[in-house]
């Protein structure tokens, strides 16, 4: 279980997130809403670990994670740009992480393309992921994020930078895939209707603390 406890944060001199406090369960997918500028974002690069808190810890399983690095966390972080490497084809942006956790190249390639097969992605394997659509290229970065098989799923308006129609397809497959792994997963979202959709539960930031929504 993913757990916030009387989370601070300021900006420019002023509060910004007050206390704040939050349980995502294993397997849960929690939406965060509210207006640009709330502190949407500040809170998931809390959660992940690339900003610290001026006040209030971060807990998982049990235990208190806040000092620990991101790369410590054992989270995936997706923002809305998908933050794909430009000189890697997409079997090796996917195996990227698994080369990370020094898993022997030709391992991770292989894993990487099993887990393409699954998205129904095989054929793009060698594609450069410039020359992706933004469907695909939003699939394959769920893909890189999903291999390494995180403790928690962190997604930052994912599908942002989509059209619409592209938008209500992608949320509907991210959700069956999500909960086919299992994953505790934080979505920040402005979108009510993307919440609905994808989320067991949404909150609401409102004037720097969080509502129960549903």
């Amino acid at each position: 279980m993913l757990e916030l406890r009387h989370i601070a944060q300021h900006y420019a001199g002023r509060p910004l997130l007050q206390e704040v406090n939050l349980q995502v369960h294993a397997g849960e997918i929690v939406a965060l809403l509210g207006p640009s500028g709330s502190g949407k974002s500040t809170l998931l690069n809390i959660v992940a670990g690339l900003q610290a808190p001026v006040a209030g810890t971060v807990w998982f399983d049990g235990q208190d994670i806040t000092g620990l690095p991101p790369e410590r966390r054992g989270f995936a972080l997706m923002f809305q740009d998908f933050a794909l490497f430009p000189h890697l084809n997409v079997q090796d942006n996917v195996a990227f992480g698994l080369v990370e956790q020094r898993l022997p190249r030709r391992q991770a390639r292989l894993q990487a393309l099993q887990m393409l097969g699954v998205f129904g992605l095989t054929e793009l394997a060698q594609r450069q992921v410039w020359s992706l659509s933004g469907g695909e290229q939003q699939r394959v970065a769920l893909a890189r994020a999903l291999i390494t098989r995180p403790r928690a799923l962190l997604l930052d308006e994912p599908f942002s930078a989509l059209d619409a129609d592209l938008r209500v397809a992608l949320r509907d497959e991210f959700r069956s895939r999500i909960q086919a792994a299992g994953m505790t997963t934080l979505l920040v979202t402005h979108d009510a209707s993307e919440a609905r959709a994808m989320a067991d539960r949404a909150v609401q930031l409102v004037a720097g603390r969080l509502q129960a929504l549903w």
